[in-house]
């Protein structure tokens, strides 16, 4: 099954996934430092890093749905993909009351509070980037029918449409 959305011959949504990712784990990283250190730099670089992370997180959601929507109805694929999405919009819901609490604050800092809910979402995104693999790796979803070894490049053949 071909994706939906794709650049060059590969699907975008994995393209775009790895970067919230990143910014959201590392954002709580930078958090924990400042609680543990109280440097206000630490909690603006975090406040800064999530927020770029939740305007990745909208893109990859919104490349993941439109794939999601060609995936076969009634399939296994389908009910994981849709826990999948699910999952990771709860990760975007979290970090975004964790953005909008720090908004106005003085350097942005977290608090306690912001920084278990941060915990929690990138435990939930660890769980739901499990779901992708189970999509991708056991269920063959976004995967070129034509993969093998030694398959040509994506640019040295004209790519399917559909």
């Amino acid at each position: 099954m071909h994706a939906r959305i794709r650049a060059l011959g590969h699907p975008v949504h994995p393209m775009l996934v790895m970067f919230p990712a990143a910014l959201f784990i590392t954002g709580t990283i930078f958090d924990l430092v400042h609680l543990a250190g109280d440097n206000d730099v630490f909690g603006e670089v975090g406040f800064w890093t999530i927020s770029v992370g939740l305007i990745g997180g909208v893109l990859a959601g919104l490349t993941g749905f439109a794939d999601w929507t060609k995936v076969p109805a009634g399939t296994r694929a389908k009910r994981v993909g849709r826990l999948h999405g699910l999952l990771n919009a709860v990760v975007l819901v979290l970090f975004a009351i964790s953005w909008f609490v720090r908004v106005g604050g003085d350097s942005h800092a977290p608090g306690a509070g912001t920084f278990v809910l941060e915990v929690i979402a990138v435990l939930i995104a660890g769980g739901a980037a499990w779901l992708g693999g189970e999509l991708v790796d056991r269920l063959g979803i976004g995967v070129d029918p034509a993969a093998h070894p030694d398959a040509p490049s994506t640019m040295a053949r004209p790519q399917p449409h559909g």
